[in-house]
């Protein structure tokens, strides 16, 4: 017997493309759609920025090496 295809979710995140000043790119990386609420009047790639640096910083953690700083984020 056959089952039902379950409905799939809608995506609970946003798609940003981050340039660091070093000259490194990193693609598709994710973010929580509930760490970016514009309610409070920041704008959408200040909140990306800060999320981002967020997960840098707790990878940065983990393995002992630091990234350098964001240059740039573009929705991808």
């Amino acid at each position: 017997m056959a089952r039902k295809k379950s409905k799939s979710k809608s995506a609970s995140f946003m798609v940003f493309n981050v340039n660091y000043e070093d000259g490194m790119v990193t693609s598709n990386r994710r973010v929580p759609n509930e760490l970016l609420d514009q309610s409070l009047g920041d704008s959408l790639q200040d909140l990306a920025q800060t999320a981002i640096q967020s997960q840098d910083n707790e990878i940065a953690q983990r393995s002992g090496q630091r990234r350098a700083k964001i240059k740039s984020i573009t929705l991808a």
